[in-house]
């Protein structure tokens, strides 16, 4: 019997949750992926797309911009305003959102937004990795990645400190 319950608990020790490691969860912010919303939008869209752990990202477009807000389980919409924040250009998001979670829990997110912030000549994209720290009370980008050979990685790193992060933007 000693050496069964020894069998189950290894693996359970090896697990990442036991170590507390952050893994990554992909989720598609693809307009055929997401549900429009039942409010009517003027001259825009709104849309929204499955999260992770009753998570989920309300994706928004108006003026050939784009942006999304994050909608906690208790429905509580926190707008991330990609769209200021970020940059005022067109705009728009990556493919897919990646959660950063330990465990289940997400503890921060990571999108892509593509910038077009040159009036001479809108074909030029800056690509943003924006990192936003979620918590049981708060919703916030903590940091804006520019384009380098890093910034993946880069933007791992800050979302894996995020919850001890202070917010850029209110």
């Amino acid at each position: 019997m000693k050496s069964l319950s020894l069998v189950l608990l290894v693996p359970l020790l090896f697990s990442s949750a036991a170590f507390g490691q952050t893994k990554s969860i992909y989720t598609s912010l693809l307009a055929k992926d997401c549900v429009a919303s039942k409010e009517p939008v003027v001259d825009g869209y709104s849309g929204i797309c499955k999260g992770t752990n009753a998570y989920a990202l309300e994706f928004l477009e108006g003026d050939l911009r784009q942006t999304i807000n994050v909608i906690a389980p208790n429905k509580k919409k926190y707008e991330l305003n990609l769209w200021t924040n970020v940059s005022s250009g067109f705009s728009s998001l990556g493919e897919k959102a990646e959660w950063r979670v330990q465990g289940k829990k997400p503890t921060a997110l990571i999108v892509r937004y593509n910038a077009s912030e040159n009036p001479e000549d809108s074909s030029k994209i800056t690509s943003y990795l924006v990192v936003a720290k979620i918590t049981a009370s708060e919703v916030c980008i903590v940091d804006i990645i520019k384009p380098s050979k890093t910034q993946n990685v880069d933007a791992r790193k800050v979302a894996d400190v995020a919850s001890k992060s202070t917010c850029k933007f209110q």
